[in-house]
């Protein structure tokens, strides 16, 4: 079984924000691959489904973000998981707007949902880096990833949200390269040329002058 969490900030207020991608992502999936209703469990959202013969669990804390892990240390010891078996959606400044990496294990990078989670479950868990770019400056950070995307923004990130619900199977079985290919198909389709080259024009042949002379004419011509 699996465990998909995504991270995010509980209530309307916070639904459109940058910090609340890992929340789309796992809304989305759960949307396009018939999971069960939402409910109430782990001091979060569950709603569960499968994909071939592999048990999914997705799970949004509702702790808020710094509380992540408390959410997710409950709901994995309830399945009886372990780390291996949890893969975590969040965002990440450090990517550009669209751009996914995948990660296993290593540091929290200051996010503080990866914090909690790793103060619970340790660092040995799955992550899905959904980059959303960064302000500038760190002391920038707070505001601008609690701040809604903007319309700008809308056609890339359904794009990003299609690729990670096309490719969620192939992740959840471990292909993590073909899930990225997926996205990739959505965020930067390959480009189809409706245009045929112009041909090269033709040179017509520059028509000879008329040599009227006649053959002795031409041979004493050419003594002279």
């Amino acid at each position: 079984m699996k465990l998909i969490i995504g991270l995010g900030n509980p209530g309307v207020k916070y639904a459109q924000n940058r910090h609340n991608i890992g929340f789309m992502a796992v809304d989305r999936i759960a949307s396009d691959h018939g999971f069960g209703p939402w409910r109430s469990k782990f001091q979060g959202q569950i709603s569960d489904g499968r994909f071939g013969p592999e048990k999914v669990a997705l799970l949004k804390p509702e702790t808020f973000m710094n509380l992540s892990g408390q959410s997710v240390g409950e709901a994995m010891r309830y399945l009886k998981l372990a780390p291996e078996d949890v893969i975590v959606f969040h965002d990440e400044i450090d990517l550009a707007p669209g751009k996914v990496r995948l990660k296993t294990g290593g540091g929290h990078a200051g996010h503080n949902g990866l914090r909690s989670i790793h103060g619970h479950i340790g660092p040995d868990y799955d992550r899905v880096r959904l980059g959303v770019g960064h302000p500038g400056h760190k002391d920038a950070v707070p505001g601008y990833v609690l701040r809604d995307f903007p319309k700008a923004d809308a056609e890339w990130l359904d794009d990003l949200m299609r690729g990670i619900s096309d490719g969620i199977a192939d992740l959840v079985t471990g292909d993590g390269p073909k899930f990225l290919n997926a996205i990739a198909l959505r965020v930067n389709p390959p480009r189809s040329s409706t245009s045929t080259p112009k041909p090269k024009p033709v040179r017509e042949p520059v028509p000879e002058a008329a040599d009227d002379r006649s053959a002795l004419q031409k041979l004493v011509d050419r003594f002279r």
